[in-house]
């Protein structure tokens, strides 16, 4: 893979008695100081996820979900947070605030049962946009994607986000018109 983050990240030690992937947390700091932790998502992040889904702009929720839902349903919510850590992953990008966690990102995969290729998604919180977040996310995904022997990764994204667009590039990915819908193009790299 390409590029391109300068940020500066190091494991954030925790138990490991569960399923749950802890080792795969890790703090970075950005280019301007803050701090940020990617992790996997947990079960218990669903007021997490459902909270920085509303704070999403439209144009956000829409370029994420080619819709603008105001909030996930039950079952969404449900399949984002509770995950397999294995054909299903997802991390999240949080900061502190408040004595709790905020969300600034998150981004996915899922594969297919033969891990000859898994989709990807990625959202970054608008105030949070152009900081290195979406690329901090990507590059932990495909590493994750590639250490779980997936050989592809792609993506739909709408033609119109063209900050998703340039972010692939950048990445490695290469961008096709997708010929089941011409609004969408798809992005895939080889892992």
């Amino acid at each position: 893979m390409s590029a391109l983050s300068t940020a500066r990240c190091s494991p954030v030690v925790q138990s490991t008695r569960t399923p749950y992937p802890a080792h795969l947390a890790r703090q970075c700091s950005l280019n301007d100081g803050t701090v940020v932790t990617i992790r996997p998502i947990r079960p218990q992040d669903a007021n997490l996820e459902q909270e920085f889904v509303r704070r999403l702009s439209a144009e956000s929720r829409y370029f994420r979900f080619m819709d603008s839902p105001q909030e996930l349903s039950p079952r969404m919510l449900s399949h984002f947070t509770q995950i397999d850590y294995d054909l299903h992953m997802a991390f999240i990008a949080v900061t502190a605030q408040g004595g709790g966690e905020l969300e600034v990102g998150v981004a996915r995969y899922v594969a297919d049962n033969d891990r000859q290729m898994c989709e990807f998604a990625l959202v970054v919180a608008d105030d949070w946009q152009k900081r290195g977040i979406g690329t901090l996310l990507m590059q932990t995904l495909a590493a994750t994607a590639r250490a779980a022997r997936v050989r592809a990764m792609f993506g739909d994204v709408l033609s119109g986000n063209d900050k998703m667009l340039r972010l692939a590039a950048r990445l490695g990915f290469s961008a096709r018109l997708n010929e089941a819908d011409p609004r969408l193009m798809r992005v895939e790299m080889n892992l």
